[in-house]
């Protein structure tokens, strides 16, 4: 029985921690459990074998409340496959207070979410050294230092595996003279060196390389073996060097006759040390963007004090509401507003748009941007982790941490794949033991064995069966390590995310862009995503010219000055134009009492004594006002792609206000590219058919699919019945009144997000107020899987040829350690050329990309 303390939020009396008392006495393994609502804190026992933390959380949060959890991302230094990142993730996820652990070979990160009540940092550090493993300790301070600490850990990895391979390349040269002298001139090659052997000589160079450079091997593969119960890359190396070297010295020693390889049992460490050296330098590179991402962060700031003076003090001490003072070419220190003065800002590490955006009081500015000109006096607003720059390295983690499900099968094949190895290994130096002539007839008839063996030496007799037996088990145990396998989709899956971020494009995870890939229908909200959302008065139309029994003139200065005064009560865009265009207008506006707002329709209110309604057709129908008269002019706007408005003044219509919101310069050039790449694009909004169809039809969009009409609650709706035909679709809107729907969709992409990139309802974050980012997005997502796909081909390809040569015999141990190493570096060099990729082409697996008919414009 597992006990676990709860910290509870949400309760206010004692039936609510009655409700989860029950809530979770009713799950199968818990025996009992208590809420203290006084306290606000609870316990629970139950049997891990039967329920998990987990669910209790689920029956918690189903009850309506909620339990404390928190998150930690923990650098791993020692990983040397991806079944250490299984290990490393079976020991957290069994340590009592983890709610669940994801380990990412290629970042060298486990990722682990906890209940803080039950478990800290420093258990979660234990955990991954009981696996055998060393974590990064970082400290509870901010964010900066611990990247820079895991930064200078993963440096330290890299000068440490170049002073191994240093040493074992110094050791071995010597062998490798003998070798190739064995080989080509066997007449020079003395039997003794003064009185030494020339063998006690291999052996002597031979001995520090495995004591050094093996020593790693063995450790982890003892680990591994003993402790975890399970089979990595170590231990498939540490059994083909060791082969190699014990065969050596017993043939050494006299015990068994035979040629000796000591060369072999060097250079396969050696090649192997290589290979990790290259890996990890090639893991740090790939690895870049959030350490780039950082480096943008200002060090310092000028913080200037109630009296006026400025003082230089570290980013860290700048708190929310000091007023910061920045001159030209400064970087902005963290996320604020503009509260005096004027310059041009340059964005482009958020946005990713190179010309510079004017700033002016009132404007909110980003931290790490860089101010070009005039000086700057400007608010706080946000620090620390919740800037957006810290935003986005957080998304970026996230991102690299979570894998697309096609990792899943990568990850279940290395989980099987070295015990398998092993298992062929035996099986084939068995057979080779046992039944050496049949098999050197069959093998004697292949082209590349006396290229790659050097002679059918079996059946030549030029070594004893035993021998060979042994060449075959090291070759057949050496080729085939999973490593490949295992980088091959999170290596790509991070330079994916990160070529995402410098283009404005933040995706939640490689489980995202798996998804985006499979988009067949876009689906865009229109204000404010295909249009600017800025609406403008552009038409005021009086019904008749005649006057009021008060002797009032209808005119369109009544009809607007009445509209405006019901509309000072509220704070919708379409309100907020109509009040605008009045006060360009110099008109008078009384202020509005008994106002309603009528969600979807529009608003009434009373003012200077007449009763006003201002809205669509069915507000003033639903209050039995006739508008026959206002169908004409009505129509006449909607038909130019403005949104028309009804005023009705004491129960009869007096006018028609037009409002247009200007369409965004590249919504007609983003709805052509989706077409031209065949996605189906669709736009939905609130507004009303006609004047959805006459933007629709501006921008290239079909009539058949426009949904308009529809209130923000049904949005979700909408997209659920698009999908139901069948289609994964991409919701595109502002991730506010657009949440349900965004959540809806297959993929939810908020866009136009500015500082606040955090947005949760969207599985991507588009920063730009830019639709074309839409078309970067899919891009990006298609060449990330298909750098994968190619990956993956290396690395499956790779071990279907390369094992089945080996157990024939048609490989020597060092080159099969030599074709390992290559493996992994190929992968990973593979994926760091992607980071070359420009998403303003279309990325193709094979041959050169290309550019889709609309070319993107050049700003």
């Amino acid at each position: 029985m597992r006990h676990a303390s709860l910290e509870l939020t949400g309760m206010s009396c004692a039936n609510c921690s009655a409700a989860i008392e029950e809530a979770l006495e009713e799950l199968s393994g818990v025996d009992v459990a208590s809420a203290n609502f006084a306290t606000d804190d609870g316990t629970v026992a139950y049997d891990p074998d039967r329920t998990s933390l987990t669910t209790v959380y689920d029956a918690i949060e189903n009850a309506g409340y909620e339990a404390a959890k928190a998150s930690i991302s923990i650098g791993v230094s020692d990983m040397s496959c991806a079944n250490c990142a299984e290990t490393i993730a079976d020991r957290l996820n069994e340590t009592p207070g983890v709610l669940s652990a994801t380990v990412n070979y290629a970042t060298d990160e486990a990722n682990v979410t906890y209940n803080p009540a039950d478990v800290d940092r420093s258990d979660l550090y234990d955990a991954v050294e009981a696996a055998g493993y060393s974590p990064v300790r970082e400290s509870e301070g901010q964010r900066r230092s611990d990247v820079d600490r895991r930064a200078a850990s993963r440096d330290e990895e890299i000068r440490r595996q170049r002073r191994l391979v240093l040493f074992g390349a110094v050791l071995s040269a010597p062998l490798i003279g003998l070798m190739v002298g064995h080989l080509f001139v066997p007449s020079v090659v003395p039997e003794t060196v003064g009185p030494v052997g020339i063998n006690w000589i291999a052996f002597l160079f031979a001995t520090p390389v495995q004591v050094v450079l093996g020593r790693e091997f063995y450790g982890n593969a003892w680990t591994a073996v003993v402790h975890n119960r399970t089979a990595n890359m170590d231990v498939l190396i540490a059994l083909g060097s060791t082969t190699a070297y014990t065969y050596s010295v017993a043939v050494l020693l006299g015990i068994v006759a035979g040629g000796q390889y000591f060369d072999t049992a060097a250079l396969i460490l050696v090649f192997i040390t290589l290979g990790n050296y290259l890996e990890a330098r090639s893991k740090g590179q790939a690895g870049e963007a959030i350490q780039e991402l950082l480096e943008m962060e200002a060090e310092t700031a000028s913080v200037i004090g109630p009296d006026g003076t400025e003082r230089s003090v570290p980013l860290a001490e700048v708190q929310v509401g000091d007023l910061l003072k920045v001159r030209p070419g400064e970087k902005i220190p963290t996320d604020g507003e503009v509260i005096d003065g004027q310059s041009a800002v340059d964005e482009s590490m958020v946005t990713g748009e190179s010309v510079p955006v004017e700033k002016a009081p009132g404007d909110e500015v980003v931290g790490s941007t860089i101010n070009e000109n005039g000086v700057l006096t400007v608010q706080a607003t946000k620090v620390g982790s919740e800037t957006a720059i810290q935003q986005i390295v957080e998304l970026v983690r996230e991102a690299q941490s979570r894998q697309p499900a096609i990792q899943n099968t990568a990850d279940r094949i290395s989980a099987y794949f070295v015990p398998a190895v092993i298992v062929n290994a035996v099986i084939w130096g068995a057979v080779w033991y046992l039944f050496p002539a049949g098999l050197a007839g069959v093998v004697d008839a292949l082209p590349l064995w006396g290229v790659v063996a050097g002679g059918p030496t079996v059946a030549g007799g030029g070594v004893s069966v035993f021998e060979f037996a042994i060449i075959v088990f090291a070759s057949a145990v050496l080729i085939a390590c999973p490593c490949a396998l295992g980088l091959a989709t999170p290596a790509a899956t991070m330079v994916g995310t990160s070529i995402g971020a410098r283009n404005g494009v933040l995706f939640k995870g490689g489980d995202v862009l798996e998804r985006v890939r499979d988009v067949d229908a876009v689906v865009f909200d229109k204000t404010g995503t295909l249009t600017r959302g800025e609406m403008t008065l552009t038409d005021v139309v009086a019904l008749d010219e005649q006057r009021k029994a008060d002797g009032t003139s209808i005119d369109e200065s009544f009809v607007l000055r009445m509209a405006a005064g019901a509309e000072r009560g509220s704070e919708h865009p379409l309100a907020t134009a109509i009040v605008d265009g009045a006060t360009d207008r110099d008109l008078s506006m009384a202020e509005p009492s008994d106002f309603e707002n009528v969600p979807g329709h529009g608003i009434r209110a009373t003012v200077s004594g007449h009763e006003v309604l201002v809205g669509n057709r069915a507000l003033l129908e639903s209050e039995d006002v006739d508008v026959d008269s206002s169908i004409e002019p009505l129509e006449s706007l909607e038909s130019d792609g403005k949104t028309a408005m009804l005023v009705a003044v004491d129960d009869r219509v007096v006018g028609v206000i037009g409002v247009a919101d200007e369409i965004e310069p590249s919504a007609e050039r983003t709805v052509a590219a989706l077409s031209d790449r065949g996605h189906d694009v669709w736009m939905i909004t609130g507004d009303n058919e006609r004047t959805a169809r006459a933007v629709a039809q501006s921008i290239g969009i079909k009539a058949s699919n426009v949904v308009a009409g529809v209130l923000p609650a049904d949005k979700a709706s909408a997209i659920e019945e698009i999908q139901d035909e069948g289609r994964d679709a991409m919701m595109v809107g502002d991730g506010v009144n657009d949440a349900p729907a965004l959540a809806a969709a297959s993929v939810g992409a908020a866009i136009g997000s500015g500082t606040d990139v955090a947005i949760e309802a969207g599985d991507v974050t588009l920063v730009r107020d830019d639709p074309y980012d839409v078309v970067k997005t899919i891009r990006i997502s298609e060449a990330t899987l298909a750098k994968i796909r190619q990956n993956l081909f290396w690395a499956l390809g790779y071990n279907t040829v390369m094992i089945p040569l080996a157990s024939l015999g048609l490989l020597q141990p060092v080159l099969a350690a030599a074709a390992m190493a290559f493996s992994s570096v190929s992968v990973l060099t593979n994926s760091l050329l992607f980071r070359r990729y420009v998403p303003d082409v279309d990325y193709q697996l094979f041959g050169r990309a290309r550019t889709t008919s609309i070319e993107p414009e050049t700003p």
